[in-house]
């Protein structure tokens, strides 16, 4: 999200379009809903061991082929693809398909793809690779997931 409001911050237009949550009431949704030249896509049908497995393939299919096209069309000068990887990683949208997509996107568009584990080849076709490392959670402690600080 930071990478969103920097891009907005020098002019430019951005399209988020998260994978995997759910129609639920985040706060970087609400904040990405208030500032101007930022587009804010939530398709994911919730977190993947709650749905079916049919509901969670239908409703990444429906997301990608919205990214594809936010991708393409090239109103966009950022695209951010949250927790993208998983797609990949569970298999519910073919690899070649998102990696010929990043070879073929306007060369204007730029793209954070988010999320753990990234294969090996959207890794190499990547100008830029961080990986976090969580080294302690409250989630494990019994914590619950916190409004504001975790979404």
């Amino acid at each position: 999200m930071g990478q969103v409001m920097r891009a907005v911050g020098q002019g430019l237009s951005a399209c988020v379009i998260q994978f995997i949550k759910g129609n639920w009431s985040t706060g970087e949704a609400k904040t990405c809903a208030q500032l101007e030249g930022v587009e804010f896509h939530t398709t994911g049908s919730g977190f993947t061991w709650e749905e079916s497995p049919a509901e969670t393939k239908r409703a990444a299919e429906a997301g990608w082929n919205l990214a594809s096209e936010k991708i393409m069309s090239g109103s966009y000068d950022l695209v951010v693809l949250d927790e993208l990887t998983y797609l990949i990683n569970y298999q519910l949208v073919d690899e070649a398909a998102i990696l010929d997509l990043i070879h073929k996107r306007p060369r204007h568009v730029h793209l954070v793809i988010s999320g753990r584990a990234a294969s090996s080849a959207l890794i190499e076709v990547a100008d830029l690779v961080t990986e976090m490392v969580c080294i302690r959670h409250p989630y494990t402690s019994g914590v619950k997931a916190q409004a504001g600080i975790d979404f």
